[in-house]
């Protein structure tokens, strides 16, 4: 059965700092690039940051870049979000997806149409 489960969100004052981290079980990792998305209520799902299979590469939505960094620990088959100096504007449930690139080891991006696999989410609440 495959499963992405995310967990480490909460509530955190602006300028505070939360590790989120993905779990996979269920299907081949070394062969799936990995995304965090994320939707505040009454936006559309945005693209946060991937890496790639190979875990050399990285994007960033331009304004979560210098703050988050992402991580792939594939012995433990987790993918971390690290969100430092966050903002009110970063509220929003977390996802994290799987995408098959077994193919192109170097492949990242916020297409959620070319996703396989969703967790459920995970709530992060930044406010005063």
């Amino acid at each position: 059965q495959v499963q992405l489960v995310e967990s480490g969100g909460g509530w955190v004052q602006p300028g505070g700092s939360l590790r989120l981290s993905c779990a996979a079980s269920g299907f081949s990792w070394d062969y799936y690039a990995i995304g965090w998305f994320r939707q505040a209520p009454e936006k559309e799902r945005e693209g946060v940051s991937c890496v790639s299979v190979s875990g050399d590469n990285t994007h960033y939505l331009r304004n979560v870049e210098g703050r988050f960094t992402v991580s792939r620990a594939n012995a433990e088959n987790t993918v971390y979000l690290q969100m430092n100096n966050l903002k009110d504007e970063d509220t929003a449930v977390y996802y994290c997806a799987a995408v098959r690139r077994h193919s192109d080891r170097t492949y990242c991006g916020f297409d959620t149409a070319e996703y396989d696999y969703w967790g459920q989410g995970t709530q992060v609440t930044v406010s005063s």
